[in-house]
C-alpha cells in the first residue's frame, strides 16, 4: 500500500503542477483551488508514504513522478515542443526512478 500511496502523490503533483498552469497565475478559481487541493493531498499521500519508506527513496521518486508527468502533460496538452535531447533526458529520469525502485530492496 505504501508504493500506492507513493505513485497516488506523484500524480497528484502532476495534477496541481498542470492546474496550476491552468489558473493563470491564480486568476482563476476553479484552476486555483485544484491546484491548492492537489498540493495538499499530494503531500498527504507522500506523508504516508513516508512513513514506511526512507526519505531518501520516497522524494526522488516522488519528485521523478511529478517531473516526468509534468512533462508528458505539458507535450501533450500545452503542445510543448521539446527537441529531440531532451527526451534522451527524460528517458534518463525515467531509468532513475525505476533504478531507485528496483535497487532499493523495498
Amino acid at each position: 500500500m505504501t508504493w500506492i500511496y507513493l505513485i497516488v502523490a506523484g500524480i497528484l503533483e502532476v495534477v496541481w503542477a498542470t492546474a496550476l498552469k491552468m489558473s493563470q497565475g491564480f486568476s482563476q478559481l476553479g484552476a486555483s483551488i485544484v491546484t491548492v487541493v492537489g498540493m495538499i493531498l499530494s503531500f498527504v499521500f507522500l506523508g504516508l508514504a513516508v512513513k514506511h519508506l526512507p526519505l531518501s527513496l520516497a522524494y526522488p521518486i516522488w519528485t521523478g513522478i511529478g517531473a516526468v508527468g509534468s512533462i508528458l502533460v505539458g507535450v501533450i496538452c500545452f503542445r510543448d515542443r521539446l527537441p529531440a535531447i531532451t527526451w534522451l533526458f527524460v528517458a534518463l529520469l525515467v531509468i532513475g526512478i525505476v533504478g531507485i525502485k528496483v535497487t532499493s530492496g523495498k
